[in-house]
């Protein structure tokens, strides 16, 4: 009984190591990455922007990709619009509140096939301190590829859209910027070197 306890626990074990084996970790590639969102402004127009400054990290296991969680951090200073003095407002107690809040967060924490080339990822997305469940919509996600510098990547976009109100950016009502904001998310990932982690 003792030997096939001891071979038992050998077993996990080896298990345990080849699982952790298999985990690689990929990095977001900031240059090639944007998280852009569009709101209607007075119900008039639409207004558009992007965070210039994202990062973040894929624990990628190869033989269970759905398992795989995702880890993204932007900087909410970053907003760019265009108009540096909506981008104030913006960063301002009103709205973000960077001062106070300076990162928006996304960590995932399932992903479900969506039908051919799609996913969605639930996830937990903190935005103004505030923390909510929010499903993304991927599509066509690429599979891993070597560029020509030999580097392995991959990427895909996402969608969702938000109601600010559910985070507490509320400073102006919804008859000036409207409640439901949408958000596009492209990210390209490289496979992190032994060097660099």
């Amino acid at each position: 009984m003792r030997t096939r306890i001891v071979l038992s626990l050998a077993a996990v074990s080896a298990l345990t190591i080849s699982a952790a084996a298999q985990t690689e970790i990929w990095q977001l590639d900031p240059p090639h990455c944007a998280a852009q969102f569009a709101v209607r402004h007075m119900g008039i127009s639409t207004v558009r922007g992007t965070f210039t400054k994202l990062s973040g990290t894929l624990q990628y296991d190869p033989t269970a990709p759905a398992k795989s969680p995702l880890d993204v951090t932007i900087d909410a200073a970053s907003v760019d619009s265009r108009v540096e003095m909506r981008d104030n407002d913006v960063r301002g107690p009103k709205l973000l509140g960077v001062a106070k809040y300076p990162t928006i967060t996304f960590k995932s924490k399932r992903v479900e096939p969506a039908g051919p080339g799609k996913l969605k990822v639930t996830g937990d997305l903190t935005i103004h301190g505030v923390t909510k469940e929010t499903v993304l919509d991927v599509e066509d996600p690429s599979e891993p590829m070597k560029d020509p510098m030999g580097n392995a990547r991959m990427g895909a976009s996402a969608t969702t859209t938000i109601n600010r109100q559910d985070f507490g950016v509320s400073g102006y009502p919804a008859a000036m910027i409207a409640d439901h904001v949408a958000v596009t998310i492209d990210v390209e990932l490289v496979k992190a070197t032994a060097a660099s982690h």
